[in-house]
């Protein structure tokens, strides 16, 4: 009979096929982490600090600002950290806590962009009932019901993972712990949890882009049967905007968790490119894209700087 000892941590071996290019891959990854903080911090403070901004579409970009900050964070300092040539090592509550974090933030910014999409489809489709659908009762609940159910779903993941044992190998073949490479160090039959794994991680941004997509329909009908030109033009700069950081975001899910037979460095790669790169551009997206956000961001930047306004 085997001596199986209970795993109390796990090694982390990072992004497949990247030997050699350390130093590369920190000043890389630091310099989008950095940039990925400062933007989302800047539009936080754009909306935060003018009064124009207090509406339900700039409170929800604010929530995700706030998302776009804590994602990153889940995985990127741990990263960075064992690039500069320290331990690789990840406890096992850290590994737990990583996976939970990486899948509530995941989840909520996924529910997020569905409210943000209902809340476009409120204010082109019924603009004169827009302050009465979109009450701040209304925005506070579904800003809450986001986390709440990131929450649930996020618990449920981890749960499903972790109640296996792991008595055995502790090296994880990734650079952060998620559930397909977890699962393959457990000491037992996976197929189930694999399955239901499978499902539960790829029906929920499959299901949520289905509801987008149901509401940008009705948008772009809405928009077409627009008289004024300029409001035509507005409408769909902003919805695009939307459109662009919502593939940015739910399409990388669905290629990493519901290809049939996974790869290791396709995954990683795509899984930094969610990570890393959709949080900085996010509010390259939203910034650039909006004359009034730009102008109070300009503000801020001459304020800090001490430049005069001209």
């Amino acid at each position: 009979m085997r001596n199986l000892s209970v795993v109390t941590e796990f090694i982390l071996l990072g992004i497949p096929h990247m030997k050699g290019l350390k130093t590369t891959l920190f000043v890389l990854f630091l310099s989008f982490y950095i940039f990925t903080l400062m933007g989302n911090l800047l539009i936080l403070l754009a909306i935060i600090s003018s009064s124009r901004f207090h509406t339900p579409m700039y409170f929800f970009l604010c929530k995700l600002s706030v998302c776009d900050i804590f994602f990153p964070s889940v995985s990127s300092p741990k990263l960075l950290f064992y690039l500069l040539g320290n331990s690789r090592a990840i406890s096992y509550a850290g590994c737990v806590s990583q996976l939970f974090f990486y899948h509530f933030l995941g989840c909520t910014e996924c529910f997020l962009y569905t409210v943000m999409a209902y809340d476009r489809f409120v204010a082109i489709c019924y603009p004169l009932y827009y302050s009465i659908i979109m009450s701040h009762k209304v925005c506070t609940i579904l800003a809450m019901g986001t986390s709440f159910f990131g929450c649930i779903h996020a618990t449920f993941l981890t749960t499903l993972t972790f109640q296996l044992p792991y008595c055995g190998p502790n090296e994880v073949h990734y650079y952060f712990c998620d559930i397909p490479v977890m699962l393959k160090l457990a000491c037992a039959d996976t197929s189930v949890l694999e399955v239901m794994g499978l499902i539960s991680v790829g029906l929920m941004p499959l299901s949520c882009f289905f509801l987008i997509l149901t509401s940008y329909s009705c948008i772009v009908c809405s928009i077409l049967q627009m008289h004024s030109a300029e409001g035509r033009h507005q409408a769909f700069s902003i919805c695009s905007a939307h459109l662009i950081a919502i593939l940015l975001s739910l399409m990388p899910v669905v290629l990493i968790y519901l290809q049939p037979t996974p790869n290791s460095w396709l995954n990683a790669t795509v899984q930094v490119l969610n990570n890393l790169v959709t949080p900085t551009v996010n509010p390259l997206i939203y910034s650039l894209r909006n004359k009034e956000v730009k102008y109070s961001l300009k503000k801020i930047v001459q304020q800090v700087a001490f430049i005069p306004e001209k």
